[in-house]
């Protein structure tokens, strides 16, 4: 079956030299964005029940634009200042500049990994080895973090700051899709719970990552593309090498 229309699981993209629509322009095809997950805040009181003190800590980890956007914001609702000596440690630089929309950038009390991960990251925590450290987290994460913390000896609390909830959409929404594409697990829980009688048939899915391929399949549906490869590290590599070969 051709694929003329096609479902991408994620906001569309801000500017029009997103690779997405070069590639409706070369192969004629309608894609359209359609965003299956948001991240939402925990309530203040979700987040007292885990009994947690922010203001015992000295440093915060964040690992995401989300978890300094929920941070600061719960911090509001809960009435917490947080003092100008609060650490902060991240994973990125891009991670570290965003902190500027809510407190002062000063390189004394900002330090960022180079990889973009936490094993990147964890080196420059290490030197900082007295801190006590505050790690906001989704409610969708594993022990990852934990356990990396824990076999460097650092001092640390996790605690669940917000969360990925499904985005509902009309049945009729999301009719009509030669191909959807995928970007996470909670991608397929948010097709299930959308769809709960959703059946597969010629329209084809696409995926982004390990863990989203493994959910796929686990769902009972069939993958039809997946990312990266080596010939594809990207979905829209991978998206315009399928088009090209089954156009």
């Amino acid at each position: 079956m051709k694929v003329n229309k096609i479902l991408v699981s994620q906001p569309k993209p801000a500017s029009d030299k997103s690779p997405y629509f070069d590639i409706a322009r070369k192969f004629g095809v309608t894609i359209d964005f359609k965003q299956f997950i948001k991240v939402e805040a925990v309530s203040s009181k979700e987040f007292r029940q885990q009994k947690v003190t922010i203001l015992d800590h000295t440093a915060i980890v964040f690992t995401s634009r989300h978890a300094i956007d929920h941070f600061f914001g719960l911090c509001t609702e809960l009435r917490v200042n947080v003092p100008e000596t609060m650490k902060y440690f991240c994973v990125s630089e891009a991670i570290a500049l965003y902190i500027q929309k809510y407190v002062q950038y000063r390189k004394r009390k900002v330090f960022y990994g180079e990889s973009g991960k936490i094993e990147g990251l964890i080196p420059v925590m290490v030197k900082h080895k007295t801190e006590k450290y505050f790690v906001p987290l989704s409610n969708v994460h594993n022990d990852d973090i934990s356990h990396l913390l824990e076999a460097n000896n650092l001092q640390f609390t996790e605690a669940v700051m917000y969360r990925t909830v499904s985005h509902i959409y009309e049945p009729s929404e999301l009719e009509g899709y030669d191909m959807m594409i995928f970007f996470s697990p909670a991608g397929i829980v948010s097709l299930k719970e959308n769809l709960p009688n959703f059946e597969q048939g010629d329209m084809k899915i696409a995926c982004f990552g390990p863990s989203t391929a493994a959910a796929i399949k686990e769902a009972g549906l069939r993958l039809d593309l997946e990312a990266p490869t080596v010939e594809a590290p990207s979905m829209t590599m991978a998206l315009e090498q399928y088009l090209a070969k089954n156009k």
